[in-house]
This record gives C-alpha cells, structure tokens and sequence, in this order.
C-alpha cells in the first residue's frame, strides 16, 4: 500500500479513537431473510458468482517453481492449475478426455506429467494428452483433439485467477477498478510462500461467514477474551473498490505510531487491512504474512458451507525465522501457532454465532437482519450483492 494512503487511514484511526468516534454510513440497511435461506436464490448466486464468475483459487505462492500444481473443485468445474516449467501458470479441466475420470486427485504437489487413474491416459502440464496403454489396441486418434481443456488463467498482483467457463473473460479493470490495481500493484503479494491450509465446514449460508469480517462491532463481546484484547473494537476504515471493499481494523499497537515520525508508519504495524474481493474471498495481508479467506456453499444448499483458510509468510520472515532457530527456538512453530489461533478464532466464536444466526434465520421468526451506521462494509457488500443479481437495492434508514 502506498505510504500517504497507509497514513491516511491510520490518522482516520487515531481520530476515531481520539475522539471516540467511528465511520458513518448515514443510516441503517435491513437486508431480508430470505438472503440466506431462499432455495431461488442460492441458485441464482451458483450460477452468478461461481459457475460463470473469475475465481481467485489462491496466491502466487501456492505454485512456488515451475512443475507444481494445485487442484480444486470449489466451485462446480474441476480444475487442474499449474506452473509449467517455462513458469507460466495455466488452468485445466481436471476431467480425463478418455471417460470423464478426474485425473489429478491430490491437492497439491510437484509433478510435470498427470495420469488419469481409470485407463492411464497421460497429461503434460501444458494440458497434452502426450500418451494412452495399448495404442494399437484401443485404436489410432488425434492426440492434439484429445488435451486437457483449457480455462482462462490469470497471474497478477501475487493473485491466481480462474474463470470456470472456457469461453470467460477474466478482466482485472472491471473487477478490481484502477484504484485497487494500483494498490495491490503496490504490496508485492507476490513473493509470499505458502504454509499450510485449513478448512472449516459450518451449517451456516456462506454469505453469513463473510459478514462476520465486515464489522468490529462485536470485538467487545465475542472476542472479550480473545481479539479485543489486541484490537480496539467498533473502530475501523471503510473503502469501496467497484465491487469489492477493504476495511481497516485497528489494532492497540497504533499508540505506539504516535511517538514515530509519519514516515516510520507502516499499516500493518498499527492496524489490520482486511480486502472483501468480490464475490467471495477475504484477504487480510500482516507483517508477517497474509490471510486468504475463500467461502464456498456446501452441498449444493443455502444451509452449509465451508471456509478454506490459506496462510502465507514473507520470504524474509522465514530467513528470520531460520536464524533463530539456530538458537534453538522453534520460532516457526511459535508464528505457525500464531496465525491457527487467530484462525481457530474465527472458526470458533465468528462461525459459531453465524452458525447460530442462520439457525435463527431458518426459523421463520425474523424478517430481516439489520446493519448498522456503523457497520458501512456491510451496506457496500449486501447492496452490491444485490445489484449483481439485478435486485433493488436496500434504503438506507436514517436514524
């Protein structure tokens, strides 16, 4: 992030606490029931923002040298994702073009040649079919008609991007907006390494998970024992990007930015930056590292869905990291131990209570749920949601 934008937002912080206030979206929004439990709807949003929408299927880091691939079927199309080795990353059609047999099983790994478990018809990482068993038996095809089929892939900003559709477009201008172009331009996200993956499978409507990182409102309660005691709670920054939105947490190390000269500041430092990047993925960049938060439905059902929480750290982390250990301090495991807590965190009180919340949703005795003045992350998310699907938006209520 660019430095007069990071001061920006941590002055807006140090205002806000300085004079106990925090951002106003003008009124309150009541976003129907039915947003999460209608059967119509969750249809609606498959086929909008999953079947025919770019996905971001993880980071740069996840594909780390020429001849590793990671696989997904997250979002309806089974995909094959790799880093061939000239180091370009290209998307597959993870179906054998034999019978349909998904070829590559594993989540991820190092491999430049892929076999479908069912016959033995073989792949490259460019998506050939480079050989079949008993060629003279089974007959004599046209290997070039018989490839892996190929998705649109995107490399950008340290993001992979896959659209489900062979004929899709994935056009960074209309999804993320000059702005957030030149920002993310700006971090480097790049050169982060993956670490591990968890995943958390709750009975709830997938949009509920998001909005549990859409406000701090609940620091004080939820996170008494937890969060809020590293973060101020009901204090935050709002931007808006074209559909996608970035909320500024803040954290109690800011008192310490004000005996620094503006110039030392650095938005991690005092606060954490958290990116809403439509339509599902939540990315929360740290000193150490970064966040990237997908959600999916689960089960074909507005009921149950499931998070998939990818951690990541900077190249020279890990160096430090390694250091350190030579004094025989497992400080790798330590910073590991850090980010599942911050994890385990939102599986255990953010999911729970959404969980519980779509339990009170199913009941039929709640019409709508109400967002805030100061929850303005969430206006921006549900009204764009809306106008993705062609609905009205909500009327902002002046209280």
């Amino acid at each position: 992030m660019h430095k007069h934008e990071q001061i920006r937002l941590l002055k807006g912080l140090i205002n806000h606490l300085d004079n106990k206030t925090n951002i106003n979206a003008g009124g309150i929004i009541k976003t129907p029931a039915d947003t999460y439990t209608s059967e119509e709807r969750f249809t609606r949003e498959w086929d909008s923002f999953f079947l025919n929408h770019p996905q971001i299927i993880g980071l740069s880091g996840d594909l780390p040298k020429p001849d590793t691939f990671i696989t997904t079927e997250d979002f309806g199309v089974p995909v094959l994702a790799t880093r061939n080795n000239k180091g370009e990353f290209k998307a597959y059609v993870n179906i054998c073009s034999h019978r349909g047999v998904i070829v590559e099983n594993v989540e991820r790994g190092e491999k430049s040649k892929f076999s479908c478990p069912f016959h033995g018809w073989t792949y490259s990482n460019e998506g050939d079919l480079i050989g079949y068993p008993k060629s003279e038996q089974f007959g004599n095809i046209e290997k070039t008609c018989y490839g892996l089929k190929e998705l649109p892939a995107l490399e950008k900003f340290g993001f992979l991007w896959v659209h489900p559709s062979q004929d899709g477009v994935i056009d960074l201008e209309d999804l993320l907006g000059d702005e957030l172009i030149k920002e993310f331009d700006s971090w480097r996200f790049e050169d982060l390494i993956f670490s591990n993956e968890d995943v958390y499978t709750t009975e709830m409507n997938w949009k509920l998970a998001i909005d549990t990182f859409g406000e701090t409102y609940h620091f004080s309660v939820l996170h008494k024992d937890s969060l809020f005691q590293s973060f101020y709670g009901n204090c935050q920054m709002f931007d808006s990007f074209k559909r996608n939105g970035r909320l500024i947490l803040c954290k109690r190390t800011i008192d310490e930015l004000r005996d620094l000269s503006e110039s030392e500041w650095d938005i991690c430092a005092g606060s954490l930056p958290v990116y809403y990047l439509f339509p599902n993925i939540i990315f929360i960049p740290t000193l150490e590292g970064a966040f990237l938060v997908k959600e999916y439905p689960a089960e074909n059902s507005p009921h149950k869905s499931y998070s998939k929480i990818s951690f990541y750290f900077h190249p020279h982390i890990l160096e430090h990291l390694k250091e350190l250990e030579k004094t025989g301090i497992n400080a790798k495991q330590l910073l590991q131990d850090q980010y599942e807590g911050f994890a385990s965190v939102i599986r255990d009180e953010d999911y729970a209570v959404a969980a519980s919340s779509h339990k009170g949703l199913r009941s039929g005795n709640l019409d709508y749920l109400t967002f805030g003045k100061n929850e303005p992350a969430l206006h921006h998310y549900h009204n764009t949601y809306r106008e993705a699907l062609g609905l009205q938006p909500l009327p902002l209520e002046e209280v």
